[in-house]
């Protein structure tokens, strides 16, 4: 009888009590991982809303844009909590086919772009406010990579952005003068406009906002004509036949759900539909993000605390209660408390942070010696990648594909591995990728000729000083094991976007394993040689030319070789600094989802390593060895 009177009392105050907020999600709802600022922004607060005012669970899933619109059309994600509204192809097809949903206007007023020049180039060069003016000032954006030409930075390789500024570059007629520089990632973009300012520097560009970048520079827009869709619309196409100029529109930004999503959680569609910030709002959070180096999820914390009267409008009550923020913002004692927890965590240590000062230092690096980093950067261009880069361009690729047949056949001495290397650079030029090979064979034999130059003199020198060794192996570890990622963004704010920076960081990266084998070789050579070698009155110098090098000549080799092959791993690496050449058509498969494209670019690159490393091991043999294997090759099958 107690046990009916009890499920009696829980059935009626399961009925009399309000419906909660948190019964708005029945599972897990999975938002998209966003990579740029704005849109971390405001998934942190949408995350914030439907976790802690709708009890719901979330999950963050990573990958790229048009991975996360194919996954949210395929409702593996439910939220993308920033959307470009036309922007995607891919969202575009979705909405079609009712598969997703663009919900919400979450910028007042919508997104703008445009083409971009600091405001202090104007202000010194008056005659230029459209881009029909360009043609007149094409000495101010010279491009250092091609002097004989000027640049304009469009956007990353595979966005949206790149396909109509390439369009309206070749409309405008401006790609007679000048070239489309792909800076590979937004970061390097962003490092790119950075040092301009820092330097007061001219810079024409493609960017937009919101971003906290827009906030912290003064940005001027160059005037185009007013917006017109079809025109537009054609300039989206990479294929586009319509020779024709618009202005840019204004894209409305919006948040992205699953249509299963709308169905199951019709109170947050609801919600989703009220956010909006305006553009001061949303920059200031950027721009404060970045300074005070906040993750999304935190900034989104702050906003949601210093300013209620913006997102009460959004929410009821009840779920502004379940959010910890009453009606003058203070937080929560739950959010006070993890706040305290993790204030006293920090406090157990002490305040060593060497950030603000290294950030300060770079910036008056840049901007007192920027000059001379640019003209070293200009010497290296003109004086090793770019004559080199003609060169192979110059030679037709049968001439080039006949000597590495002939190089394959003389290292390996096997007519088969001949063949294949002459067959698989036909094959590279097959798949239209020539070019691209051309730009990555010259930055690896750049590359390889300095680190070689480097590299050889340091492990001969190392090679003989025991306290040399103490002071450089720590240097090299350091070399060898920090990510590439860390010393990007100061070389390309010292040496600007391009091919001079991904030569820095591949030799970097490369010339520890030389150094290393190189010392290696020359410490084991046989003291019984070196001893004979001076007694019969032998200098150091003739002791290492013809004892020590001769004898550590396979070790010095293998140097080369692994110097070689890590040259060319960094190719990737480099388009993402704006480098052309294989890397850059990898990078760009990734950005778009082109599975064929990066296969393609893939398979050349490995068709490449493979050739190098089996010539460089063959010709890096000891003379013995070697002869053994011209031997082995002359004998008949059979």
């Amino acid at each position: 009888m107690r046990q009916w009177i009890a499920l009696s009392l829980l059935w009626m105050s399961a009925l009399l009590l309000p419906v909660s907020a948190s019964a708005a999600c029945n599972s897990p709802i999975k938002f998209g991982a966003l990579t740029w600022e704005s849109g971390q922004f405001t998934s942190g607060v949408l995350r914030h809303i439907v976790e802690d005012g709708y009890g719901c669970t979330i999950e963050e899933v990573p990958g790229a844009g048009p991975a996360l619109d194919t996954a949210l059309s395929q409702n593996d994600i439910q939220v993308i909590g920033e959307q470009w509204v036309g922007r995607s192809p891919i969202m575009e097809k979705a909405i079609e086919q009712n598969k997703v949903a663009i919900i919400g206007d979450t910028l007042k007023g919508g997104a703008t772009q445009g083409w971009y020049v600091p405001r202090y180039v104007l202000e010194e060069n008056p005659g230029l406010r459209s881009y029909q003016d360009l043609p007149k000032y094409t000495e101010l954006f010279k491009d250092p990579e091609d002097p004989g030409r000027s640049r304009f930075m469009n956007c990353p390789s595979g966005w949206t952005c790149e396909i109509f500024n390439t369009r309206l570059l070749k409309t405008t007629g401006l790609d007679s003068l000048f070239n489309n520089a792909h800076p590979g990632t937004g970061a390097a973009l962003d490092a790119e406009i950075a040092s301009a300012f820092e330097q007061h520097k001219p810079l024409l560009f493609y960017y937009w906002q919101p971003t906290g970048l827009m906030a912290k520079y003064d940005l001027a827009p160059l005037e185009f004509p007013a917006y017109e869709d079809a025109c537009w619309q054609n300039l989206l196409l990479a294929d586009g036949k319509m020779d024709c100029v618009s202005g840019f529109p204004v894209s409305p930004l919006g948040i992205a759900v699953s249509t299963p999503f709308i169905e199951s959680n019709p109170e947050l569609a609801a919600v989703f539909e009220k956010v909006q910030f305006t553009s001061d709002e949303l920059n200031g959070a950027i721009l404060e993000m970045s300074e005070s180096k906040r993750t999304g999820d935190e900034q989104a914390m702050v906003f949601l605390r210093d300013n209620p009267e913006v997102w009460q409008a959004w929410l009821s009550d009840e779920a502004a209660t379940k959010l910890g923020l009453s009606s003058t913002g203070a937080i929560s004692t739950e959010a006070t408390a993890s706040s305290i927890n993790a204030s006293a965590l920090a406090s157990s240590f002490p305040s060593w942070s060497l950030e603000t000062p290294l950030n300060n230092a770079l910036a008056n690096v840049v901007q007192n010696y920027g000059d001379v980093f640019r003209t070293i950067s200009t010497m290296a261009l003109t004086y090793l990648l770019l004559p080199i880069e003609r060169l192979l361009t110059v030679i037709p690729p049968w001439l080039i594909i006949a000597f590495v047949t002939v190089l394959g056949w003389f290292g390996v001495r096997k007519i088969w591995f001949a063949l294949a290397c002459g067959a698989g650079l036909f094959l590279i030029g097959a798949f239209g990728l020539w070019g691209a090979l051309i730009d990555t064979l010259a930055l690896l034999i750049v590359s390889v000729l300095v680190t070689v130059v480097i590299g050889i003199p340091i492990g001969i020198a190392m090679s003989g000083s025991k306290l040399l060794r103490k002071i450089v192996t720590p240097v090299l570890d350091i070399m060898q094991t920090m990510p590439s990622f860390v010393y990007l963004i100061p070389v390309l704010m010292l040496f600007g976007i391009g091919k001079v920076p991904a030569l820095f960081a591949t030799v970097i990266y490369a010339l520890p394993p030389l150094i290393r084998l190189t010392t290696l070789g020359i410490t084991q050579v046989n003291h019984e040689m070196v001893e004979a070698g001076r007694s019969f009155g032998s200098t150091h110098l003739q002791l290492l030319l013809w004892i020590k090098l001769p004898q550590a000549l396979p070790s010095i080799m293998a140097g080369i070789n692994q110097a070689v092959m890590m040259s060319l791993a960094m190719v990737v690496l480099a388009s993402m600094i704006g480098a052309p050449g294989l890397g850059e058509d990898v990078l760009q498969s990734i950005q778009t989802l082109n599975i064929g494209q990066g296969l393609q670019a893939g398979t050349a690159i490995v068709i490449v390593a493979i050739i190098i490393d089996r010539i460089t091991q063959a010709f890096g043999q000891g003379k013995r060895t070697r002869q053994k294997t011209i031997e082995a090759g002359r004998r008949p099958i059979g």
